[in-house]
C-alpha cells in the first residue's frame, strides 16, 4: 500500500467529512479508496473482454408493451449462464423495475446488459459493473461436520 499527499480546499474537506460521516466510515483513507473506485469506474468506459465480473442491471420497463415480458423471459433464458438472480417490483400500474445480479465475462455481461436495456418498452436501464477474480484459485471450503447426538 502506498500513502499518497493531496491538497483539498476548505470547502470540499468539509463536504468530503459530512459525507465520511453520513455513510459511516472509520477514517478519510478508507472513504478515499472507495470514492477512487467509484470514479475510476465510472470514467471507464471499456469493460475488459476476458476479464470476470458481477454486475447489477437495473431497468424499468413497461409491463403492457407488446411481448416485452415474454422477451425478456426468453432473453433471460437464452442467457442463464450470466444472470444470477432477479428482484423484480410492481411500481404502479403500468411499470415495473427489476434488478438483476449478471456474472461472466465483461463483454458478455456488457452486451446482454445493453440488448436488455435497448428492448422496445424498457424506459430505463443502468449497469454498474465490479470487476472480480476468477474461480479457479483454489478455494475451498472445509467438510461439514456431522453432529451425533
Amino acid at each position: 500500500m502506498q500513502r499518497l499527499t493531496i491538497t483539498i480546499d476548505d470547502d470540499l474537506v468539509a463536504e468530503m467529512d459530512q459525507f465520511i460521516e453520513e455513510h459511516g466510515y472509520a477514517n478519510r483513507s478508507e472513504a478515499i479508496r472507495d470514492l477512487v473506485r467509484s470514479g475510476l469506474q465510472a470514467s471507464s468506459t471499456k469493460i475488459q473482454g476476458s476479464r470476470n465480473c458481477i454486475a447489477t442491471l437495473s431497468y424499468v420497463y413497461d409491463h403492457a408493451a407488446r411481448e416485452l415480458p415474454k422477451r425478456l423471459t426468453k432473453d433471460f433464458h437464452e442467457h442463464h449462464d450470466l444472470a444470477q438472480a432477479t428482484l423484480h417490483v410492481h411500481i404502479d400500474h403500468d411499470s415495473c423495475l427489476e434488478v438483476t445480479v449478471l456474472k461472466g465475462r465483461g463483454t458478455e455481461v456488457k452486451a446482454f446488459a445493453d440488448h436488455v436495456i435497448a428492448e422496445r418498452g424498457v424506459r430505463h436501464g443502468h449497469i454498474v459493473v465490479m470487476p472480480i477474480e476468477s474461480a479457479d484459485h483454489g478455494h475451498a471450503h472445509p467438510p461439514k461436520v456431522k453432529r451425533v447426538r
